[in-house]
């Protein structure tokens, strides 16, 4: 930890050693003295005992290359140097000039220079390591790598594991950066925790990411697992929004007991959820938050950080550097990224892997320089409540973000004008959104924001008090997003801010829903009502609790603010972890206040500290227009300061975070996972779409048995006569349902190209053909189209985008004569049905039997479409990478696409694959 200056928060199950003025404790512990005295026996040790029994000992590490980084470098014309912390913002603003030049040329410069090192890495490319390695390209140096302690009897190749050995700011070996562990390196990646003495470890990625295999989940989802030698317990899980901290301990099964050695440990594992599937986070508050939080959290006397993601080069570089030159602002009040990276690009290849991470690098850094350190303890909360002038700076960075046209243009939609009460608008990226009503421009529009709290990315929503022509979407939004509480802070009249539930005469009703008013108690400074939402189509309820509260946040004092936010907090019995709905009069700051203070009372009962002006920003940022002043976040600075101590709402909200075998899970749960509690809107507007498909299919099933005695009396006349062109009008029942499909699934229209091919075999008698019945036709087409027709998985469309013209991209199936196959166009909106022997009758009866086989044709496209969309994540891990590699704008010419086999439920199965090592993933780390 030396290198680090002023104040830090570390993690309430860790006792880290604190600093002062930079400088940590350098009192040497009795245990390692005693070590040191001991190093000339320590060959003697080594060679005649088991080494495990000495594992306690401090590692050694091989020397590397040292170099000077923060001395001028010269490359090319420019000299490249540290930047002084005053002019750090104006040095990024001019890197930003001309469409990011200057970053274009600073990453180009480090990139060549890295390709010119060629560095050896002999160890990785071992036959028997090649399988340890998740990407091909992704290697570990020679001169850098982690060395496993050698086990009785153990070969020596058997040491390697793909991790690097990384320098931090002035301290070497600070970090180990590795690749997400695969299922044949855990027993690997647990002994190098041992023996390196790690006690933080930290994820940068999660498990899938755009269907694919990003890591494998290497510690126990409950209870205990034994990796190889070592066992692994789960202790403690504590989800946060963009974070979750999990403590482990750890035990060496096969290490002697003695005095002066521990066989148990705690490991605390930082793992970072909200870094995006593609490029880097929406903003670096957070990201430097958890930089903060996670580096400061390991003890001085323990080993080096852990760092990975996928690939454990793109993320775990951007990770170190942050948290390198923080601590080099503090210390010397500098900035010199260039030198640092290029430095530890020497320790690990690929570090900070694209640009587009160099850019947010200097960007973070730029935000950490202008907010400085915004994790407050309790006692600077209090001090900091009456500094105006502190505030004001604050308010100023607070509302940096001015919106453009671009960014509130469904507000600012004609037929959604009306809907806005003021000048508040939600910006696109987070407006919650109503299931869209077919035809009807606007429909999915309501003013109202997702904002993140302590536990979610979608803890709460605030809205704007209803309006007469708005109360049916305002419930909408309820029903929509499961929302079992609404807090009320507006204040009403019989004009503009009127009552907008319904009383016990007369519920509200609208196609889809009914709200009935159950009963009413009155509190001491807010009343409680209670209502039930009622499915029209079938028995589903849902239970709603609304505490009006119209003299928040000035109530009778401060202790019934926080037993109302408790009272907020409850959760009933059949509670289905919907958001909180916070209404006020426009969405402003009453409801944005509230939202932060219950956020903030969790987090300072978790670790002591509060973030106001991280909450207050990202508010901003997604709702502008909530603060009008200074005195709105000293209202929340205030309240904050009469936190009482034993509200216990860590306990009353805590979740689970959810790991399921992603080839099996739900299209639900799998975008629970990926969303950290809540399903996302196109999700459900899929599942409906499904749900509609499925009973038109059903629907024509049923028609097409009713009519099948007639045709099969006319059948053998109707096999005598050939009709060239296939009957291909579009039926006007299925108009609604295409008009519900997203943009991301294409219909099959009447411009689809429906094209006849001359039979290559000789057309069979009438006596000889059996039109395949709708089973057949799901059985021999649906595999097809949810391979072959699907524009909405990334994978695969990329993939036929980067392959080249001979590489085969689209899994087949083999096609029979009397079954028209579905066979991919250039285009993913158009599609082609071809059949070598497709007949057609031209009596009524028979046409319209086929013209029913052609509609469920496109029903079973459609169908097997949106099916697709839910189950990418279904691929074998190894095809999920392999496929990848067309995602790398730079991969080998002669990379390919595996051959796969598709089988009727849609799994697949790899036939050329070997190992999981099967990726030039230049780019997989993060943008796959």
């Amino acid at each position: 930890m030396s290198g680090g200056g002023g104040k830090r928060c570390s993690s309430p199950m860790l006792h880290a050693t604190s600093e002062i003025g930079g400088a940590t404790a350098s009192a040497t512990p009795p245990r390692l003295l005693r070590r040191k005295s001991q190093r000339g026996n320590w060959f003697t040790r080594k060679c005649f005992h088991a080494a495990y029994y000495y594992l306690d000992d401090p590692p050694h590490h091989p020397n590397a290359p040292q170099v000077d980084w923060e001395v001028p470098v010269k490359i090319g014309d420019e000299i490249r140097a540290a930047v002084p912390v005053n002019e750090f913002a104006k040095h990024v603003a001019s890197l930003h000039a001309d469409g990011d030049i200057g970053f274009s040329r600073e990453y180009e410069a480090i990139q060549n220079e890295c390709i010119s090192d060629d560095l050896p890495c002999e160890h990785s490319q071992h036959p028997e390591n090649k399988r340890k390695n998740r990407y091909l390209n992704i290697t570990a140096y020679d001169h850098s790598r982690v060395h496993l302690h050698p086990t009785p009897g153990q070969k020596k190749n058997l040491d390697y594991i793909n991790a690097n050995f990384i320098d931090g700011y002035q301290k070497g070996h600070a970090f180990i950066g590795t690749q997400g562990p695969l299922p044949d390196t855990f027993d690997c990646f647990w002994r190098m925790i041992w023996e390196q003495r790690v006690a933080i470890i930290v994820m940068i990625t999660n498990l899938v990411e755009r269907g694919r295999r990003k890591c494998d989940m290497y510690w126990p989802k409950d209870g205990v697992e034994t990796y190889g030698v070592i066992q692994v317990k789960l202790i403690e899980e504590e989800v946060m929004s963009t974070y979750t901290v999990r403590t482990l301990q750890i035990k060496h099964l096969k290490l002697k007991k003695k005095k002066q050695c521990n066989t148990e440990k705690l490991v605390y594992q930082y793992h970072y959820t909200n870094w995006p599937d593609h490029g880097t986070p929406d903003h670096p508050l957070p990201v430097l938050n958890f930089v903060k939080k996670s580096s400061a959290a390991n003890p001085a006397e323990a080993g080096p950080i852990v760092v990975h993601c996928s690939a454990g080069v793109g993320r775990t570089g951007t990770y170190i550097v942050l948290d390198a030159m923080l601590k080099q602002i503090q210390q010397k009040n500098i900035v010199n990224v260039f030198g640092f990276l290029r430095h530890i690009r020497a320790q690990r290849n690929f570090l900070v892997q694209t640009e587009e991470q160099y850019i947010f690098l200097h960007d973070a850094l730029v935000e950490a320089i202008a907010s400085g350190e915004t994790n407050l303890m309790a006692e600077q909360v209090e001090e900091l409540k009456n500094c105006t002038p502190y505030l004001e700076q604050q308010y100023k960075n607070i509302i940096q973000f001015q919106p453009k046209d671009i960014h509130i243009a469904s507000a600012m939609k004609q037929v959604n004008s009306i809907k806005n009460r003021g000048a508040i608008f939600p910006i696109e990226g987070s407006r919650v959104h109503l299931t869209p009503k077919p035809g009807e421009d606007g429909s999915d529009y309501i003013n109202a924001s997702w904002l993140h709290g302590f536990r979610r990315l979608r803890d709460f929503i605030v809205t704007q008090h209803p309006m007469a022509h708005t109360i049916k979407d305002f419930w909408q939004m309820v029903w929509d997003h499961n929302a079992q509480t609404v807090v009320l802070l507006s204040s009403l009249d019989d004009i503009n801010f009127a009552q907008f539930w319904p009383d016990e005469a007369t519920p509200i009703e609208s196609d889809h829903y009914r709200v009935k008013f159950l009963n009413k108690t009155n509190k001491s400074d807010y009343v409680s009502r209670d209502f039930v939402i009622q499915s029209i189509q079938d028995d589903y309820e849902l239970t709603v609790k609304m505490l009006h509260c119209p003299s928040w946040p000035e109530m009778s004092n401060p202790n019934s603010i926080y037993d109302f936010i408790v009272d907020v907090h409850e959760r009933c019995n059949d509670y289905r972890n919907g958001p909180i709905v916070i209404v006020d009069r426009y969405g402003g700051a009453q409801a944005c206040t509230f939202c932060a203070i219950s956020s903030l009372a969790i987090e300072m009962e978790y670790c002591s500290t509060a973030n106001v002006y991280q909450y207050a920003k990202l508010y901003h940022n997604k709702r502008p227009g909530v603060w009008t002043s200074s005195e709105d976040i000293r209202v929340i600075y205030n309240i904050l300061s009469f936190l009482p101590g034993n509200l216990n709402l860590l306990k009353r909200t805590a979740l689970r975070t959810e790991f399921e075998d992603v080839t099996t899970a739900t299209p639900d749960l799998y975008s629970k996972i990926c969303s950290n509690g809540n399903v996302p809107q196109h999700v459900i507007l899929q599942q409906q779409q499904l749900h509609m498909l499925q009973l038109q299919q059903q629907h024509l099933e049923t028609q097409q048995q009713q009519q099948q005695q007639q045709q099969q009396q006319q059948q053998q006349t109707a096999l005598n006569e050939t009709v060239s062109t296939p009957h291909t009008d579009t039926n006007p029942s299925l108009l609604p349902i295409l008009s519900l499909l997203p943009p991301t699934v294409a219909p099959l229209s009447s411009s689809s190209s429906i094209t006849p091919q001359p039979p290559s075999t000789p057309t069979p008698s009438p006596q000889t053909i059996q039109l395949p019945s709708p089973s057949d036709l799901t059985h021999q087409i649906s595999p097809t189209v949810a391979h072959a027709a699907s524009p909405a998985t990334p994978a695969t469309a990329t993939a036929s985008a980067n392959a080249s013209p001979t590489t085969p991209t689209t899994p087949t199936v083999p096609q029979q004569s009397t079954i028209p196959t579905i066979t991919p166009l250039a285009s993913q909106n158009s599609l082609t049905l071809t059949n070598a022997n497709f007949h057609t009758v031209t009596n009524n009866a028979a046409d319209l039997m086929e013209h029913q086989q052609q509609q469920m044709l496109a029903l079973m496209q459609q169908q097997t479409q949106l099916q697709q969309q839910y189950n990418t994540h279904q691929h074998h891990n190894n095809i999920g990478d392999l496929t990848s590699v067309m995602n790398n704008a730079d991969n080998s010419p002669t990379s390919s696409s595996p051959t796969t086999t598709i089988t009727n439920n849609n799994h697949i199965t790899n036939n050329n694959v070997t190992s999981a090592a099967a990726t030039d993933a230049q780019n997989l780390d993060i943008v796959g």
